[in-house]
C-alpha cells in the first residue's frame, strides 16, 4: 500500500539521517536571504514488452537543448521542459504519423509506411520544420472540417504558428489568415468544441515572462531566468481561448468563456465531467493548483475545483482521462512534477521514496533538525503564493464517483510517482484495463531516474512494472555519453505519444527525450482481443472529439473518450482502443456524439479498426 502524506513516517527505517546536497543548500541560502550502445530491449521473458525501434523505423529525430541555458551553465527555468511529441494522421490513410518538436534545430514530420516504419518528410511537408524559434508542443485538429488535420505549434517567444493541411500531409502557413498570431511563453495547445456548435475551437495555455530581453542570434532565443526565485518574480501571462468562427479563423474570447486561469499553465484536458452534454475543462498549472472548469453549454465557464475536486496537485505538469477502476466511468489523472523539486544537485536519489508525499514543498528538509527549513519554508511559501489549504505536492488521481464528484485516490491505487513529466495512456497488454507511461527524470546535472510504467492490476491498484517490460534502463543505459563539468550527463524523457504505428493491435508509443534521440517504443506483449474506433462526426467536429464510446464484453463495461492533445506537450491517437482480454466477442457498443446523439454499433468483429461515421437523425 503506498502511503499517503499523513501515513509516512518522518524517516524510512534502518535509512542514515537525511542531510541536503551542498549546492541545494546554496541555492535555499540564497534564494531565501541566506558511451551510448544503441541495442534494442525487449521486455523480460522476450515477448512480454516493449522493443526499442527507432533507428530500425527510420526515425533519426534528436532533441537538441540550448547549451547556454541547460548544459553546462544549467539554468533553472522552462527551458529544462524539452519539447513535446503528437501523433495524427496527417495524410488520411489511417496510419498515425509522428512529429518531434525542438529547441536547437528543426521540428521533423515523419509518415508512417503502414508498417511500423517511417519515411522523413519535413523537407516536403511545407514549412514545418520551424527552426527560428524554440518550439514546445503541437496539436492536430480538422478547424475546418474538410477531413484533413490542420496543425498548430506552440513556442516560446518566437511565435506561435498554424498550418493548413492540403489533405496529403503537406502544409501551408495560415497563422496570420487564422487570427492565431500570438508570441508569449506557452506550452500546450488542444482543440475541442466548447460551445457546441459542430467545430473546433483551441485553448492555448502560457505561463510568465520568464525570459530575459537578452537575444541570443545563434540560438535565436531569449535568455531565461536563472534562478526559482527569479521565476516566482516573473509576470504571469495568462491562458487563450480562441473561438473557431466557422470558416476556419478564430478570434479571442478568453475574458468571455472566462479562462484567463492564474498564469503558469501547463497542460489541459477537455472531458465532460459531469455527463451534461457538453466539454469541460482541467488546466494543471505548474505553481499553483489545477482548475477545474465547468461548461455551461454555450463556451463560456465557470471554476469548480474545490466543490468538484477538492485539493488539486501544486505542480502539476500532465492530464489524462481513464477508466482505472473498469466502472464504466472517466477518471482523471494528474501528475505533478514540480513538488519533487525539493532534491539538490548531488542528492543521492536512491534514497528517494517514490511513492511518498510530502506536506509541504521543501519535503524531507524539514524533517532535519540541522537545517533549520521551516523559516525557509515560509518565505518560499509566501513567495510562490502556496495555498497548502488547496493543494497537496504529488499526483492526483481523481476516480469518478458519478454525479459529477471525485475523490482522490492515488495514495491507495499505487499512482505517486517521481519526477513525472509527460503522460500516455493504453491498454497495452490488451487486459481490459488501461496502463500508464510516465515520460520522468530531470538530467543533468540531477543524477539518473528511470521512466514510470504502471501496470493495471484489474482491482483498482497499480504496480510498477518499467523493468520487467524492458524501459528501465534506457537503450544504451541511463548516462548520454557526454560529460558536463564534473559528472556524467543523464539521461530523461518529457513527452510520450501514444498510437497502434504497425497496425497490430498492440498500443505502441514515441517519446521525445531531452538531449538525446527520440524513442519508439513497439508493444511486444503477448497477443489478447481488442477492438478499435475510429470515429467521423457529422453534426458534431469532424474528429469527433469528445465522443464517449461505451462498450460491454464479457459482461463487464469499457468506456473511453477521443481525446485531443494532452498529457503534457504531446498528442496521442485519435483512435479509441480497447482491450479485451480473452473475450470472443463484443455484448454491446454504444457511442454518445459531442452532437448529443446516441448511436447503437451492432456486433462489431473483434480484432480489427472500425469505421464509425455519426448518423443522421
Amino acid at each position: 500500500m503506498r502511503r499517503n502524506s499523513t501515513e509516512a513516517p518522518l524517516r524510512a527505517a534502518g535509512r542514515p539521517p537525511w542531510r541536503p546536497g551542498p549546492l541545494l543548500l546554496l541555492a535555499l541560502a540564497a534564494a531565501c536571504g541566506g558511451n551510448e550502445s544503441d541495442k534494442a530491449q525487449a521486455g523480460s521473458g522476450g515477448g512480454s514488452g516493449f522493443e526499442e525501434r527507432a533507428r530500425e523505423a527510420g526515425i533519426a529525430f534528436r532533441m537538441e537543448f540550448l547549451p547556454g541555458e541547460q548544459g553546462e551553465k544549467f539554468k533553472v527555468n522552462f527551458y529544462d521542459h524539452g519539447c513535446g511529441v503528437a501523433a495524427a494522421d496527417i495524410d488520411g490513410d489511417g496510419d498515425d504519423d509522428l512529429y518531434f518538436l525542438n529547441q536547437l534545430g528543426p521540428n521533423a514530420l515523419y509518415r508512417n509506411n503502414g508498417d511500423g516504419t517511417f519515411s522523413d518528410v519535413t523537407a516536403t511537408a511545407g514549412p514545418v520544420a520551424l527552426d527560428d524559434r524554440i518550439c514546445v508542443s503541437a496539436a492536430f485538429g480538422d478547424v475546418d472540417n474538410d477531413g484533413d488535420e490542420d496543425l498548430f505549434v506552440t513556442s516560446t517567444r518566437g511565435g506561435n504558428a498554424f498550418f493548413r493541411n492540403d489533405g496529403t500531409g503537406r502544409f501551408t502557413d495560415a497563422t496570420k489568415d487564422a487570427g492565431l498570431s500570438w508570441v508569449g511563453h506557452s506550452q500546450a495547445a488542444t482543440f475541442f468544441d466548447a460551445d457546441g456548435d459542430g467545430d473546433l475551437d483551441l485553448f492555448l495555455s502560457n505561463t510568465a515572462k520568464w525570459t530575459t530581453e537578452t537575444f541570443e542570434p545563434i540560438g535565436r532565443y531569449y535568455t531565461g531566468a536563472s534562478t526559482l526565485m527569479q521565476l516566482f518574480d516573473s509576470e504571469v501571462e495568462k491562458n487563450v481561448f480562441y473561438r473557431n468562427n466557422g470558416d476556419g479563423t478564430f478570434s479571442i474570447a478568453t475574458v468571455e468563456a472566462g479562462l484567463e486561469g492564474i498564469g503558469w499553465g501547463g497542460d489541459c484536458a477537455a472531458f465532460d465531467y459531469d455527463e451534461d452534454g457538453d466539454q469541460d475543462l482541467i488546466v494543471t498549472n505548474m505553481f499553483g493548483g489545477s482548475v477545474l472548469y465547468r461548461n455551461d453549454g454555450k463556451g463560456r465557464f465557470e471554476d469548480v475545483t474545490e466543490a468538484t475536486l477538492g485539493r488539486t496537485p501544486w505542480g502539476a505538469v500532465a492530464s489524462r482521462l481513464l477508466d482505472y477502476d473498469g466502472d464504466g466511468r472517466l477518471d482523471l489523472y494528474v501528475v505533478d512534477m514540480h513538488s519533487d523539486m525539493w532534491t539538490g544537485y548531488d542528492y543521492d536519489v536512491s534514497r528517494v521514496e517514490p511513492q511518498r508525499k510530502y506536506e509541504k514543498f521543501f519535503g524531507p528538509y524539514l524533517e532535519d533538525p540541522d537545517f533549520r527549513a521551516q523559516k525557509r519554508e515560509e518565505v518560499f511559501a509566501e513567495k510562490a503564493r502556496i495555498r497548502y489549504d488547496k493543494t497537496f505536492f504529488g499526483n492526483g488521481l481523481y476516480r469518478n464517483l458519478g454525479g459529477g464528484k471525485f475523490e482522490e485516490a492515488s495514495g491507495k491505487t499505487g499512482t505517486e510517482t517521481f519526477w513525472p513529466w509527460g503522460m500516455g495512456v493504453g491498454d497495452f497488454d490488451n487486459d481490459g484495463f488501461e496502463d500508464v507511461f510516465l515520460a520522468s527524470g530531470m538530467g543533468y546535472p540531477w543524477e539518473f531516474w528511470p521512466n514510470a510504467y504502471l501496470r493495471n492490476n484489474g482491482d483498482g491498484t497499480f504496480t510498477e512494472r518499467a523493468k520487467d517490460v524492458g524501459l528501465d534502463p534506457p537503450p544504451g543505459g541511463p548516462l548520454l555519453g557526454l560529460r558536463m563539468k564534473d559528472r556524467e550527463a543523464t539521461k530523461s524523457s518529457r513527452c510520450v505519444a501514444v498510437a497502434d504505428f504497425d497496425g497490430d493491435g498492440r498500443p505502441d508509443f514515441a517519446v521525445n527525450n531531452f538531449n538525446d534521440r527520440a524513442h519508439l517504443y513497439m508493444n511486444r506483449m503477448p497477443r489478447r482481443s481488442w477492438i478499435a474506433f475510429r470515429l467521423e462526426g457529422t453534426a458534431c467536429n469532424r474528429d469527433a472529439i469528445g465522443a464517449v464510446v461505451r462498450l460491454r464484453a464479457d459482461g463487464r463495461m469499457r468506456i473511453a473518450q477521443v481525446q485531443a492533445a494532452g498529457g503534457y506537450l504531446s498528442q496521442s491517437t485519435k483512435t479509441v482502443h480497447f482491450g479485451l482480454g480473452d473475450a470472443k466477442s463484443v455484448d454491446s457498443c454504444e457511442i454518445r456524439w459531442p452532437s448529443g446523439r446516441v448511436q447503437a454499433v451492432d456486433a462489431p468483429a473483434i480484432g480489427r479498426v472500425h469505421r464509425i461515421v455519426e448518423a443522421k437523425p
